[in-house]
């Protein structure tokens, strides 16, 4: 809104200084301090708000050390996300932009799939919140509207280079060409980012032309189902990290940043030309959106570090996982997701393991075995007599490092 106000006035009155709106490195900058303020200053009145409504998180006994201790500390902090990072972006966004759209959509929706979730738990007294059914229903149906937005939107493209001989051509004739008269006009794709293979691309549509090249235009098929996959997984794997203080936060604020480098070089024709990437028009937007969201990650932690004051509960987890999928998707880097969400992927693994080697044992032995002392994959650390915030700081530690090798995947060809 803010972006518009300024914009008019540039235009209208020539008002000093508001040209600044129009610069996505200042409007980015502007969203992640406020985001950060609207956390920090609005969260403490949140949470006081969650005590004296007695949203407080019920803890089973599964024997951890400093387990007891949370027991009342106020749940369904996600709210402090959210609204943190919605804010910001109404304000600084292009709000016409696709994809702004879509993440706007993917944090309401998400976000109501785990407020229901946490309010039948809290308020209905049901451990077991809402049924996983309808949140998997709900992941599929976010599913299904991200897919073929992107895939039918009209304003979602990509523009790629011209053949390299036209290319070395063009130079000759003038060394100073501008970049973007080195690329072909914009044009609807399914391709995607792939690491370790040539080009670092592969397009959905050979999943099914190499059967019949009449079959193209079903491509939305497979592309939609993906979608699904990948928004389905990786708002489990956030929801499945969330079980330790400032763990999930602070894991995805590093996952997050990442991915915002990818969209802000990946939406800039300068830059994706000289790293040689896919280069997607107005994508550069959702670095506004991934701006507002680190800030409010960050100013989330400040109350969910070790001991925390508040926990994030689904409403914040599931939202997490999903605004994630979601932006990987939109930058065309979901298949990046198995590195740069390792963590996410290793405690998702660690209770597929551990749960499925049980009933495989029990049933060949008559007595379940475990691989992990106890799942998801933080549990079994601390079983083993971890500190809880050493496992967080070394868990941050290794998304850092997931996150410097996901970058460099894009130049292994």
């Amino acid at each position: 809104m803010l972006y518009y106000l300024f914009e008019y006035l540039e235009k209208h009155y020539d008002v000093p200084g508001a040209s600044l709106f129009g610069y996505l490195t200042f409007r980015a900058a502007v969203a992640i301090i406020l985001s950060l303020l609207i956390s920090t200053i609005f969260g403490k009145r949140i949470i006081k708000f969650l005590q004296r409504q007695q949203v407080g998180e019920t803890i089973r006994d599964l024997g951890l050390e400093g387990q007891v201790e949370k027991a009342g500390t106020p749940t369904m902090g996600g709210i402090i996300i959210i609204l943190a990072t919605i804010i910001p972006v109404l304000l600084m966004a292009k709000l016409e932009n696709i994809y702004i759209i879509l993440l706007l959509v993917t944090t309401v929706w998400m976000g109501a799939i785990g407020f229901i979730d946490d309010y039948i738990k809290k308020f209905k007294n049901d451990k077991e919140g809402l049924k996983g059914k309808f949140k998997v229903l709900g992941q599929v149906g976010l599913g299904i509207i991200v897919g073929a937005t992107l895939y039918f939107n009209q304003n979602v493209t990509i523009k790629e280079k011209l053949p390299v001989a036209q290319q070395k051509e063009m130079l000759a004739e003038n060394p100073d060409i501008e970049p973007s008269k080195l690329f072909k006009p914009e044009e609807k794709s399914t391709k995607t980012t792939i690491p370790f293979v040539k080009g670092n691309e592969f397009d959905y549509a050979d999943l099914i032309t190499w059967i019949n090249p009449g079959l193209k235009p079903y491509a939305w098929i497979i592309f939609i189902l993906v979608a699904i996959f990948i928004i389905t997984a990786v708002s489990n794997g956030a929801n499945l990290t969330d079980g330790i203080d400032g763990l999930a936060a602070g894991t995805s604020a590093i996952i997050v940043l990442t991915l915002g480098i990818f969209a802000w070089v990946s939406g800039n024709i300068i830059f994706s030309d000289y790293l040689n990437i896919m280069y997607i028009p107005k994508v550069e937007e959702i670095t506004i959106y991934i701006a507002a969201f680190v800030g409010a990650l960050i100013g989330f932690l400040w109350y969910n570090t070790y001991p925390a004051q508040v926990f994030m509960g689904d409403t914040g987890s599931l939202t997490i996982g999903g605004i994630i999928a979601v932006i990987a998707i939109a930058v065309r880097k979901e298949w990046l997701i198995p590195v740069l969400c390792g963590i996410f992927l290793a405690e998702n693994l660690s209770v597929v393991m551990q749960v499925g080697y049980f009933k495989y044992t029990k049933k060949k032995y008559g007595e379940g075995r475990r691989i992990f002392k106890m799942s998801p994959l933080h549990h079994h650390y601390q079983k083993l007599g971890y500190h809880e915030s050493k496992i967080v700081t070394r868990f941050w530690i290794v998304g850092i490092l997931l996150a410097i090798v996901t970058i460099v995947t894009l130049k292994i060809r």
